[in-house]
């Protein structure tokens, strides 16, 4: 029954976001406006919430980054042979790119902070922040080099800096591993907006989404979601399974993992050359057929 209503309210504000965007009560500025609040403020404190007073040894392990950077590399391959074929330079690296980019932040954080516990969600946290160094790059990499565009990929990862993300998370592991003193009511103000988290990410993806799709346009990003929401996860499920992680870090490594492919992807596709067009029906189909794979996923693993 917990599945069950977790799935009826990620539906319901998912859908709450489409609705909102399509009778304009959701404008772009909103939604941005948004979207920024979610991930300069929601995020980071749901981050640091969960970092600041646990071990650095309960939350990253060297089993951690090698087991995420092995099913990276690997789906990166997978992608890249499965979708070879296709012609068009600007479709075969927007398959590429989103069959391993992951919501990491926006869908897969909030979702194991709400359904996991505050121990897989400090692993989460740092999943989040690898995925944000590793991402960003790979796929900035893989857009330029395909599509040949020109772009400056030191200039794209400079941003990393300051994102917000990885301050909140470089603090929170700071306040850890100096046993600094964190005032309590420091921590129940970022209570509020990190538990607001997941409803608000949900009705920003939703007020994005292009649901103005021919239903046959939708045939063509079987293989981009499969290898998103069904090969990741289990792949991540074998990868941590025989590095022999503990069930924590193996149940948040896999939702995570199974999280839809990123917005930010469509984003980064508009900029260095890519099917944009493309890009946006991967985004949606991703995300929608996420919603019952991440249910099932958090009824296995939660």
């Amino acid at each position: 029954m917990a599945v069950l209503g977790q799935l009826g309210f990620m539906v319901a504000f998912l859908s709450a976001g489409v609705a909102a965007g399509s009778i304009g009560l959701l404008t772009e500025r909103r939604t941005e406006l948004l979207t920024t609040l979610v991930f300069s403020v929601a995020l980071p404190a749901l981050i640091f919430r969960s970092t600041y007073n646990r071990p650095l040894r309960e939350i990253i392990s060297p089993a951690l980054l090698v087991g995420f950077w092995a099913v990276i590399a690997l789906t990166v391959v997978l992608g890249w042979v499965v979708h070879r074929r296709l012609e068009s330079a600007g479709r075969r690296s927007v398959s590429v790119v989103q069959s391993y980019h992951s919501n990491m932040g926006f869908l897969g954080l909030p979702l194991v902070a709400e359904t996991m516990g505050s121990d897989a969600t400090a692993v989460a946290s740092v999943i989040l922040g690898i995925g944000a160094v590793t991402h960003v790059p790979v796929t900035v990499f893989l857009l330029v080099r395909i599509n040949g565009s020109d772009a400056s990929l030191l200039g794209e990862c400079k941003e990393l800096v300051t994102n917000p993300v990885l301050v909140a998370l470089a603090a929170g592991i700071a306040a850890s591993v100096l046993s600094l003193p964190v005032p309590e009511p420091f921590i129940a103000v970022l209570g509020p907006p990190a538990e607001l988290a997941l409803p608000v990410a949900l009705l920003c993806i939703g007020a994005t989404l292009d649901t103005d799709l021919p239903l046959s346009d939708l045939q063509k990003t079987v293989s981009v979601v499969g290898l998103k929401v069904l090969w990741m996860p289990a792949l991540a499920w074998l990868v941590y399974s025989t590095l022999s992680v503990d069930a924590t870090v193996l149940g948040a490594a896999v939702v995570m993992f199974g999280a839809p492919t990123a917005v930010s992807t469509y984003v980064y596709t508009t900029e260095l050359g890519g099917d944009a067009a493309f890009a946006s029906l991967n985004v949606f189909t991703s995300t929608v057929v996420s919603i019952g794979t991440l249910s099932v996923l958090v009824w296995l693993f939660g």
